[in-house]
């Protein structure tokens, strides 16, 4: 019988980093795919993506309605419990060999909590990563936690892992998969592009990809910044739906106002994910405090400007232009990262976050994996106060038996 993964997928941003994951576990003999949507895919709102998904021609085993209309941190905590609940009743009936996760979205914490009840191992993807400025990093370190298997986007990240006590068979350093896009999908050229945007796109183009910055009382706080700083910008302008966090309607509503103002700048409530790429393909520049930025932009050489606290701590490339949550500061970035020296000094740049193989290591992971019951019984490592250093409590725990 092969192996159930149940994968579990709540918003386009983490569709777009498990798509080839989940093509490669519907491909591989001794695997087979159990995915469940939820969250803001189901959402009108947020542009109901659930129709990409199967679009795609992905088989949808369970669908989870869970996304509180309240935009707001209590709205973000009846998510979790509301998705919990529904959770459960589909993992209890799949009882899946392993459940696949990915990143650091708060509404992760449901499957994660469930499986752990359950008893059903989890494979995380991403984790290791920093992000101190939004409760992502809090979430991602509890997955970690929660997590039976781990691969990681970068080897400073796999570090890390392996420094809260996990045990090294564990943790495989696999690369973000959204970088597989590059290698594996066949993305729309410039016509096909212009016809799903509707819109010709010009050779200036600034795409923004802003979120609530989630550890902040104001999530908005550092928007009047960065509007400010991009009504200098005076070329076109294309607009990302925030994602589905507390502040998010503000930041959708005042981006609406900036698109009404100008005829040159637009928003998109549901890009999908290899529309996106084409569109930083085509960009000379992307602003905001998307994780995209740090992990993406660097594959594509182009110059990003990373706003605020949201991404602090992140692995970085050097097309990655820091800005204070100033107006002079963003636009300062933004002037540096437009100058075609800056561009031209990136030629040959290497992403750290990994070479468009992801997937396939993923994926030989999770066939790979041993059985159940060795997989939930993680080994407490101590740590050696005369080396300071982790160490195993006997020779071989560091291999399955």
């Amino acid at each position: 019988m092969p192996k159930r993964i149940a994968v579990v997928t709540t918003s386009r941003a983490d569709y777009g980093h498990l798509y080839w994951p989940m093509r490669e576990i519907e491909e591989h003999p001794e695997l087979s795919l159990d995915l469940i949507v939820t969250g803001a895919h189901l959402s009108p709102t947020f542009g109901h993506t659930v129709d990409v998904i199967e679009a795609d021609g992905f088989e949808i085993r369970a669908r989870v309605e869970c996304l509180d209309p309240e935009d707001s941190d209590a709205g973000m905590a009846r998510t979790i419990g509301v998705a919990t609940t529904g959770l459960t009743k589909v993992l209890a009936q799949l009882r899946p060999d392993i459940l696949l996760l990915i990143a650091d979205r708060y509404e992760m914490l449901a499957p994660a909590s469930v499986a752990l009840a359950l008893r059903i191992p989890i494979a995380h993807i991403e984790g290791g990563d920093i992000s101190e400025g939004a409760i992502d990093d809090a979430v991602r370190n509890a997955l970690t936690k929660m997590a039976h298997l781990h691969f990681t986007p970068t080897e400073p990240a796999r570090q890390r892992v392996l420094a809260m006590g996990e045990e090294s068979w564990r943790v495989v350093c696999s690369g973000a998969p959204s970088l597989d896009h590059l290698r594996l999908s066949t993305r729309p050229d410039l016509g096909r592009l212009e016809a799903t945007l509707a819109q010709t796109l010009s050779d200036q183009l600034c795409v923004v990809a802003y979120h609530p910055v989630t550890l902040q009382q104001d999530t908005t706080l550092e928007a009047d910044a960065l509007f400010a700083a991009l009504a200098t910008w005076r070329h076109q302008i294309v607009f990302c739906f925030p994602n589905a966090d507390a502040g998010s309607s503000e930041l959708a509503r005042r981006s609406r106002e900036f698109c009404a103002a100008r005829k040159d700048a637009t928003l998109y409530v549901n890009l999908d994910h290899l529309s996106y790429w084409a569109l930083l393909e085509r960009a000379q520049l992307l602003v905001g405090n998307s994780s995209s930025a740090i992990m993406e932009t660097p594959s594509l050489g182009l110059p990003a400007v990373d706003i605020g606290e949201r991404q602090r701590g992140r692995t970085r490339a050097a097309n990655i232009v820091h800005a204070d949550a100033t107006t002079d500061a963003i636009t300062a970035a933004m002037k540096r990262a437009s100058d075609p020296d800056f561009r031209d000094s990136l030629r040959g740049l290497l992403n750290p976050y990994g070479d468009g193989h992801a997937s396939e290591r993923i994926v030989a992971g999770l066939a790979a994996a041993p059985e159940r019951d060795l997989l939930l019984h993680k080994r407490a490592l101590t740590l050696d106060p005369t080396h300071m250093a982790f160490c195993q409590d006997d020779e071989d725990s560091a291999r399955p038996r």
